[in-house]
């Protein structure tokens, strides 16, 4: 397992098999406070990357979820549609958002690494 990070708070897990799982990160779930509400995209939709792929809202704000790479959507987290409140309580598993197949697999050498990321929100 493979995580990568992007300046818009959202992770990305790499499979082995070309497609990469797709969620918010422990940082923005806080910042947005209790989810309540998820706009998750439609399977079989493609995205570019850093295009709005859905929405997250809390009670507090509403964000915007984006692609961190090219793809289709081939699965969503029905679970988090169900229970908005996944993306709190545990939004690195159960709280994932929805999964890409890669069109363009070098994207994710633009994507933070852990460290490149601790920097980053240490630094906001």
């Amino acid at each position: 397992m493979t995580i990568k990070y992007t300046p818009d708070h959202e992770w990305v897990d790499i499979a082995g098999d070309g497609t990469v799982t797709v969620g918010i990160t422990v940082h923005a779930q806080d910042a947005l406070g209790d989810v309540v509400f998820v706009d998750l995209p439609e399977v079989g939709k493609s995205f570019d990357a850093k295009a709005v792929a859905g929405v997250v809202e809390s009670v507090k704000a509403a964000a915007d979820v984006y692609a961190p790479v090219s793809g289709e959507i081939v699965e969503v987290n029905e679970a988090l549609r169900d229970d908005p409140s996944l993306a709190n309580s545990d939004p690195l598993k159960s709280g994932w958002f929805f999964k890409v197949k890669l069109s363009n697999p070098s994207e994710l050498d633009g994507l933070m690494d852990s460290t490149a990321y601790d920097t980053l929100v240490k630094n906001s």
